[in-house]
């Protein structure tokens, strides 16, 4: 296997298991008492995206689907390495920092609280954000032909849940939320 794909493949694992306790707090909001929860297909469609832009990359790690590694082209699959590495990172951060009120679903809890420290302090969506760059920079590393249209289609999709979210809390925070949107960016600090 190539040294990136070793890499990458080691990074995915520990990010899995850094992310094992977020899956389980995702699995534990199934059964919390919720306030709201809006049904949409951004409820589910991105989320199987994810799971396919998951599964290419983890072929991509086994070069199904890729180019060939020629020299060429190694300046760039270094540069996709470090920026899926960052943003795989900045991901679990965004997550662990969601803490109680992260879930897999778009809800509010009951005694729900407006997160509003961490990367949560300069923009939104920290967590979608790092899943377009990390898909993007997956597709780079790996050269995979299969995963980049794949994280292309997704990007949109990620922005509409993202603003669908946004619609949520605002309803549910109402001033409070206008205040914090106002003093945030929505993927990118103070836009």
């Amino acid at each position: 296997m190539d040294p990136i794909n070793i890499i990458a493949g080691l990074n995915l694992i520990a990010t899995f298991g850094a992310n094992f306790g977020g899956a389980k707090q995702g699995f534990k909001s199934q059964i919390t008492e919720v306030k709201q929860k809006p049904k949409s297909y951004l409820q589910t469609v991105p989320v199987y995206f994810s799971i396919v832009t998951l599964l290419l990359f983890i072929l991509g790690l086994f070069q199904i689907g890729t180019l060939n590694y020629i020299k060429e082209y190694q300046s760039f699959r270094i540069a996709g390495l470090i920026v899926y590495i960052i943003f795989s990172w900045t991901q679990v951060l965004s997550y662990k920092t969601l803490g109680d009120y992260y879930s897999q679903d778009i809800m509010i809890k009951k005694n729900h609280q407006l997160v509003r420290k961490g990367l949560y302090r300069v923009i939104r969506h920290p967590q979608y954000l790092s899943q377009i760059f990390m898909d993007l920079s997956a597709g780079v590393l790996t050269l995979s032909f299969l995963l980049i249209p794949v994280a292309l289609i997704q990007i949109p999709l990620l922005v509409l849940r993202a603003s669908f979210e946004e619609k949520v809390l605002s309803s549910h925070f109402k001033s409070e939320f206008e205040n914090y949107k106002s003093k945030t960016g929505f993927f990118i600090p103070f836009l």
